[in-house]
């Protein structure tokens, strides 16, 4: 009887010790793919960041062209303004499916890699 009493609290323990191991494997893997989306996502928002100053002062630029060919600074900001409103409407209406797609497929294969 003690004979089995033994087994078993060895096997218990063996059981504890399986888990623990695979907790830890299951934490380490999950910390392995957050480390790769978040790595490879970096380099990418540096570059969308610069690209958003350039296309900052672009358009700042055009406005204030715009504006001195209308005949008034203002005219030229709310024409650039009203481009990317009818833009962002075009975006919205016509593409807000494809592009929620194609950002779930990028980030499901960072996470799947």
């Amino acid at each position: 009887m003690e004979e089995n009493a033994k087994l078993i609290e060895s096997i218990l323990e063996s059981t504890t010790e399986y888990g623990k191991t695979t907790f830890e494997l299951v934490k380490l893997k999950a910390l392995d793919k957050t480390t790769d989306v978040v790595s490879s996502l970096f380099p990418v928002s540096i570059v969308f960041i610069l690209i958003v100053i350039f296309i900052f002062f672009l358009n700042f630029g055009l406005a204030l062209w715009l504006g001195e060919i209308l005949g008034k600074t203002l005219y030229g900001f709310f024409v650039v303004a009203a481009f990317y409103g009818v833009l962002g409407i075009v975006v919205r209406l016509f593409m807000h499916k494809w592009l929620k797609k194609v950002a779930g497929n990028f980030f499901i294969k960072q996470v799947l890699k």
